[in-house]
């Protein structure tokens, strides 16, 4: 791993990555904020369901980490490299659930959606850790809120997960 000066070309790089990673935060934030008060704020959730401005701040925080942790990776590998497709895949992922569990309501395959964005963000990190290590650390806070985010989805805590998801995918 390199340790040197940034260029100006990494700088560009930094950049984009942040902007790739906030865009994509802010599209999540759109469809979630669509859905919040209509729809969310009337489901069943846990005691432990923390308040609904943590989200905004936690998610901006976990965007500029994975941001970083790309550009991390990107700085040794370039763009065409398999951990950076694991990247994208995540980011896509992760995307694809505030729409699916807020616009669509559908908690079953939001459900399913959030287990494949956990095995990619463990698979990203494996990725990760084989170019750079803080890299892959900088993702951890980022799987514990989505382990966390796991936990929290409505009755998940109350019935078998199986059973909760069958019912709640139509």
């Amino acid at each position: 791993m390199r340790y040197n000066r940034m260029t100006i070309q990494d700088f560009i790089g930094l950049l984009g990555f942040i902007s790739i990673c906030l865009v994509t935060g802010a599209g999540a934030g759109w469809f979630t904020a669509a859905g919040v008060d209509a729809w969310y704020d009337h489901l069943r959730k846990p005691a432990f369901n923390p308040p609904k401005w943590i989200f905004a701040p936690v998610w901006t925080v976990l965007y500029i980490l994975m941001a970083i942790a790309a550009f991390l990776v990107w700085r040794e590998t370039g763009l065409w490299h398999v951990a950076m497709a694991l990247f994208f895949f995540q980011l896509l992922l992760n995307f694809a659930w505030s729409f699916i569990f807020f616009s669509a309501h559908k908690i079953g395959f939001a459900l399913a959606d959030i287990i494949m964005l956990w095995l990619a963000i463990v698979v990203t990190m494996v990725a990760f850790a084989e170019v750079s290590a803080p890299a892959a650390w900088l993702f951890a806070p980022y799987l514990a809120w989505v382990s966390f985010a796991m936990r929290r989805c409505p009755m998940a805590a109350e019935e078998p997960l199986i059973v909760w998801a069958a019912r709640n995918t139509s």
